[in-house]
């Protein structure tokens, strides 16, 4: 027997009950019945004499790979891997342990068979106040199709033990067969997998919870990853371990297990002791809005700048949570000359991350010097610059194509531009300008990404002239107004001058679309159509065309200049 074959809360025990649990060990359960008379013997007797519930895992050959110690009322399970043996297959063990109160298969008990996709769960409740078995519970997973609300296990029971009779090789290979059937025919669209998106808040930010859901599914689209299902819950405070509440997490889990889902997305930036609190319940892969994004970001980044900025903001993201990482970080490595213990391997993980953040400064600051003399360059030929600006999947990309006839890449997705790119355009007055398309803005960017390309903005803060591009069809435009108004003053470019751009025009009524841009002092385009665009083109050659006059020197006055002055006044 493995030492660590017995588990959970084995304190206080006597000698005669260790040994025992130590006979429990030793038991073989074979396929074909649920439980034996000697495991049922001894299962009993320790939790008569304990108070506490007893278990057993048993994998399908008979052999028992884990007793488990509880309390009165629930069993630890211990870590049996990851959350499938295989994606076709359950995971060829069953769970037989006691009831003290004659309850029958507990909510428990649900959540460690479909969280572990167990082949069964069996309850063997006590007499009250005997060592005898009365009655038996049991339970297994079946297979639910998507978008059903149907319970993802059956129960059956209360069996009185002396007519115990359940075959479990006779029903287990069955179910097996059924999840291998439905995994193979499930049409999985994201490459990634497939997730349930989780927000909770407080009642103060209610309104804004389906926005910024709305928002997070685009964001898991974009990265490859099907939503399956989302979560909205409002409480008084988010929960300081586990954000949702243990109650509604476990509710979360077994919705998973009818999904087939393996990813929970949390929108907002968990701590690490929140990331390890539901990762350890759940067994699910946990992300929050701040790695979503991350990710996103690593798939888009192509040029060098954009990549060392990506690795940049994950390494930060990365440093303080890896503390939270195993347990075999925290082994001691041997130091120089046998001085002490030296490093712990956490502190070297920690050390070397802290190395490789100021090794990426020192690139992005090389790089940031180069761009800085382009741009020098590009003001020593005094061509001006207008910069697109706006809301992630607002339009600019496609916007900078149909002024500039350039093939700058367009997709329906958010963050499909990471770098800069720059383009020229030929005004009506024949002079030319460079339009620059730029990263687009989202709610509560993960503040080190926010740091990590605020120089990719630099581009920006030269510009002569702002274009902020507003997504005018989507229903929260108010909102990413309002949030690049901010992140523009955060980038210190309130002041630079600015044509608010109302795109996607050709969604609304027209009526609609310019009573809204006119309110802004914008411009309605859809920059799909080039047509749309020349009322737009027209405002960027007046602006110039007036800078250039205002910059003129004056000129000596004459006596009709003096009189055309008034006149015009």
């Amino acid at each position: 027997m493995k030492r660590d074959t017995i588990q959970g809360n084995t304190t206080g025990l006597s000698p005669s009950e260790n040994k025992i649990l130590e006979k429990i060990a030793a038991r073989r359960v074979p396929f074909d019945v649920l439980t034996t008379p000697e495991l049922t013997r001894d299962l009993v007797k320790i939790s008569h004499a304990t108070g506490r519930q007893c278990g057993v895992l048993v994998d399908r050959q008979g052999a028992v790979d884990f007793v488990i110690i509880g309390d009165a009322s629930k069993l630890m399970m211990p870590d049996v891997g990851r959350l499938r043996a295989s994606p076709l297959r359950l995971r060829g063990l069953r769970l037989i342990h006691t009831h003290l109160y004659n309850e029958p298969i507990t909510r428990d008990d649900i959540v460690d068979l479909t969280r572990l996709r167990l082949d069964l769960v069996a309850a063997i409740c006590l007499a009250p106040g005997e060592e005898r078995p009365l009655c038996v519970y049991w339970a297994h997973n079946v297979p639910v199709a998507d978008g059903s609300d149907a319970e993802p296990a059956v129960t059956y029971g209360p069996i009185p033990y002396a007519k115990l009779d359940v075959n479990p090789e006779a029903v287990i290979p069955e179910l097996d067969s059924e999840f291998a059937r439905q995994t193979r025919t499930r049409a999985v669209v994201g490459k990634d997998g497939r997730a349930i998106l989780v927000h909770v808040c407080d009642k103060k930010n209610a309104r804004e919870a389906e926005e910024s859901l709305r928002e997070l599914r685009e964001l898991a689209r974009t990265a490859g990853v099907e939503a399956a299902d989302t979560v909205l819950q409002i409480r008084d405070q988010v929960d300081p371990k586990f954000v949702l509440g243990k109650g509604r997490l476990e509710t979360v889990v077994l919705r998973a297990m009818q999904l087939d889902v393996d990813v929970l997305i949390f929108d907002r930036e968990l701590s690490a002791t929140q990331h390890a609190s539901i990762a350890d319940v759940t067994d699910l892969k946990v992300l929050d809005r701040t790695q979503l994004i991350l990710d996103i970001f690593a798939q888009h980044a192509h040029t060098r700048d954009g990549k060392l900025q990506v690795e940049l903001a994950q390494t930060k993201y990365l440093l303080p949570r890896l503390s939270q990482k195993d347990d075999g970080l925290s082994r001691l490595t041997g130091g120089i000359g046998g001085r002490g213990p030296g490093e712990t391997k956490l502190e070297i993980g920690k050390r070397r991350a802290r190395e490789r953040v100021d090794q990426l400064n020192a690139q992005l600051r090389q790089l940031a010097k180069q761009r800085t003399e382009r741009r020098r360059k590009r003001r020593r030929n005094d061509v001006p610059t207008v910069a697109v600006v706006g809301y992630t999947n607002a339009g600019k990309s496609t916007l900078v194509n149909a002024l500039t006839g350039s093939n700058v890449l367009v997709e329906n997705k958010l963050f499909a531009t990471l770098e800069t790119r720059t383009r020229r355009l030929r005004l009506p007055s024949s002079r030319e300008c460079v339009v620059t398309d730029t990263v687009g803005f989202i709610r509560n960017l993960p503040k080190d990404l926010f740091l990590a390309f605020r120089s990719t903005f630099e581009e920006a803060c030269d510009a002569d002239l702002l274009l902020q591009v507003v997504d005018v069809a989507d229903p929260a435009y108010e909102v990413h107004l309002r949030t690049t108004d901010r992140l523009l003053l955060e980038l210190d470019l309130a002041s630079v001058p600015r044509i608010l751009v109302f795109n996607q025009c050709d969604r609304l009524e027209r009526v609609a679309a310019v009573r809204i841009a006119t309110a802004h002092d914008g411009v309605a385009v859809t920059a799909l159509d080039p047509r749309t665009l020349g009322p737009l083109v027209e405002r960027i050659d007046d602006h110039f065309t007036q800078r250039e006059r205002v910059s003129e020197p004056p000129m000596a006055m004459h006596d009709s200049d003096e009189v055309d002055g008034s006149h015009d006044g």
